[in-house]
């Protein structure tokens, strides 16, 4: 059971060796950096040290509690992310599939709306606008 923020790249199949043994399900996702129709070459992505993983680690362990997890995994990069590069990854196990994909959504939706991250957006001209939070990613959360 862990949070990390880093500038790194991780590496899913290491991250995940092992991840869950004994458990009846694992569930994973990982996102990647969308170049958004050809609008963006990149996101630059700033966090508040400390904080941030505080954060990631209280609602990971929430997520434990509630959907009953034998394990689970936040890995959230930060740093200029160009388009295609992966930006996190959530991985929860389970003693029933259920559990494991809702665990998964919920953190999901978490991380969406209310992870303490800022992302601006890079486009061929330079730095763009800071992204605002979109009511679609409210309305996931609001189901929890």
């Amino acid at each position: 059971m862990a949070a990390r923020v880093q500038s790194a790249p991780f590496d899913l199949a290491a991250e995940l060796a092992g991840f869950g043994a004994g458990s009846g399900a694992v569930v994973t996702f990982s996102g990647l950096v969308r170049d958004e129709g050809g609008r963006l070459v990149a996101l630059e992505i700033e966090h508040y040290p400390g904080m941030t993983e505080k954060a990631l680690s209280a609602y990971g362990a929430q997520a434990a509690e509630r959907f009953e997890l034998d394990d689970w995994r936040i890995i959230h990069r930060h740093g200029r992310l160009e388009v295609g590069q992966p930006i996190m990854m959530v991985a929860t196990a389970a003693r029933h599939r259920i559990a494991a994909f809702q665990a998964a959504e919920y953190l999901m939706d978490w991380l969406k709306s209310r992870a303490p991250f800022w992302k601006r957006e890079i486009g061929p001209e330079g730095p763009g606008v800071w992204v605002e939070a979109r009511t679609e990613d409210e309305d996931a959360l609001s189901r929890w």
